[in-house]
């Protein structure tokens, strides 16, 4: 059960929305959360709740036992054990199937596979319970001694699943005391039906036209890949983005104030920019707790260079337990280590070029991305479609099949990418300038909303194709 399911909207949240307002005290509030979360959670896989549960205890125990003995050494004994044990559930869940047939594939040996399945979202809510755990040891906030705030706080089902990874330093005081609103909750209401239009209409589409585009398509080309290429780029934004949206919308509806995860970064002029945009709370995340921690840039350039490859190999095996993850991340701290050493200044002088850039390369790193699934984690396949680019294996540049299909989805086309960037929004902003297009917005945004409800409702009614690229997370 997912944010983009008739269940989860017409049922789930409702029902979950009615009962937390008639609720009078924060703590009933947060309760109902926790419970309403847990049971989100377990919809698919009730024994991963209790995985989860596990997680937010030995956090929570060990945020206790961290805070109690503070400034002695046994407080960091606990603050390591506590960032071990969490690892050690990462490690398992998620990359021992990847070690085990990386191990075979070496040695030769025929090594009986795990089979594990990986509980969705887990990178998620550990990272966030792991941060607990360290913000405490650094005293930038006190254990929480209320074992339901802090569970509420992990398992809080809008974030759950597919970030942002929210720190409980940024809503510690919310989890206490929060405020309620008409404002905040139309706010959020339009917010959440931004995310899901964006993942309903332009990433599920998108999704679905690189798979029926590339196994249907007969006379491949040139231009074909091309065409691919970029609807795979609009769908993983779109689809990480509408999460987010909706993530922060459903925050503001119950009173909780969530960072922004993207900024437009297919705007940016740089891939340095790129990364202050896209996956925001996952930069700075490894940022405070990776990349610092090793000395940041106060070391030696040699020790800098190895920080930057440290970080950003881990955050493309965050993203999933594959070697394409691995060359996708280690491709960008690449890029930006040249842009730091050599181009960055020149590149934000030009700013077409800056723009081409990015857009290009970022094109090329989600080919090895490949968060539709087509090639399957296939790093050969994934290398023949990047060099099928340049008219490498004889293709043709164009073909008449991929002109069909560029028609048929022209509009699409043209929704995504105008909607990767601020146009729209700056239009509206500037519309509302004025008194009387205020007016004018007041009337048009409820129905715009509504319309998106209708459109979304009817799409996944007709068993629409609804892809959720974070099972990997």
């Amino acid at each position: 059960m997912l944010f983009s399911s008739i269940p989860f909207l017409y049922y789930f949240l409702p029902i979950v929305l009615i009962v937390y307002f008639l609720l009078p005290k924060i703590f009933l509030k947060n309760t109902w959360l926790l419970l309403a979360s847990l049971f989100f959670y377990a919809w698919g896989e009730p024994k991963y709740a209790i995985l989860m549960v596990t997680a937010i205890t030995i956090g929570y125990v060990f945020g206790l036992l961290i805070e109690k003995f503070r400034g002695k050494p046994l407080s960091k004994v606990f603050m390591i054990s506590a960032v071990a044990l969490e690892l050690a559930l990462l490690i398992y869940f998620k990359y021992a199937n990847f070690f085990v047939a990386n191990f075979a594939a070496l040695t030769g040996m025929n090594v009986p596979t795990l089979n594990i399945i990986l509980p969705i979202g887990i990178s998620f809510y550990l990272f966030q319970i792991l941060s607990y755990d360290v913000d405490v040891y650094r005293g930038d906030v006190p254990a929480q001694k209320n074992y339901i705030y802090l569970a509420s706080y992990v398992a809080l089902f809008p974030q759950l699943i597919a970030g942002p990874i929210v720190r409980y330093k940024d809503i510690e005081e919310q989890l206490i005391s929060r405020n309620h609103s008409f404002e905040k909750i139309a706010l959020g209401i339009r917010r959440f039906a931004i995310g899901l239009g964006k993942k309903i209409l332009i990433a599920d589409q998108m999704s679905k036209f690189c798979f029926t585009f590339y196994q249907d398509c007969d006379d491949k080309s040139v231009l074909f890949f091309w065409v691919y290429a970029i609807a795979n780029m609009l769908c993983i934004y779109f689809d990480f983005s509408g999460y987010s949206d909706m993530a922060i919308g459903l925050g503001k509806i119950l009173g909780f104030e969530f960072l922004e995860n993207f900024n437009y970064p297919y705007i940016s002029k740089s891939v340095t920019e790129f990364w202050r945009r896209w996956h925001m709370s996952l930069g700075s995340w490894f940022r405070d707790y990776v990349y610092i921690p090793l000395g940041g840039n106060r070391v030696s350039k040699a020790r800098n260079i190895f920080n930057i490859f440290v970080v950003w190999f881990l955050t493309g095996f965050w993203h999933g337990a594959a070697w394409n993850y691995i060359i996708w991340g280690v491709m960008f701290a690449l890029l930006l280590l040249v842009e730091k050493l050599w181009t960055l200044n020149f590149l934000k002088k030009s700013k077409v070029i800056g723009h081409v850039y990015v857009l290009f390369v970022v094109l090329i790193s989600f080919i090895f991305f490949d968060a539709t699934g087509i090639f399957e984690n296939d790093m050969k396949e994934s290398v023949v479609a990047i060099g099928s680019l340049f008219g490498l294996g004889g293709l043709p540049l164009v073909s008449a099949e991929t002109f069909h299909y560029i028609a048929s989805y022209a509009v699409l086309f043209i929704f995504a990418i105008v909607g990767a960037t601020p146009v729209v929004k700056n239009t509206v902003l500037k519309i509302k300038s004025t008194n009387a297009g205020e007016k004018v917005i007041n009337v048009l945004e409820p129905l715009f909303i509504l319309g998106v409800f209708v459109i979304i409702t009817a799409s996944l009614v007709d068993g629409a194709f609804s892809p959720f690229l974070y099972f990997q997370f």
